[in-house]
């Protein structure tokens, strides 16, 4: 796997919820996702609008 890239898979066990909900969520917020390895920056858009998972939410 490209370093950095994620699965949807992956994604959605992050926010501890299936991927099919992950899908209902991005299509709410309006957010594509073209290929099937969710790059760094199409992550970031993720975060930034579904808000961060609890796993790597920083407390600093």
């Amino acid at each position: 796997m490209k370093s950095g890239v994620k699965t949807r898979q992956l994604i959605a066990d992050e926010y501890g919820i299936t991927r099919k909900t992950l899908y209902n969520w991005l299509k709410k917020e309006g957010i594509e996702l073209h290929n099937r390895l969710i790059t760094p920056r199409e992550q970031q858009v993720i975060y930034d609008r579904l808000g961060h998972p609890f796993a790597i939410r920083s407390f600093a």
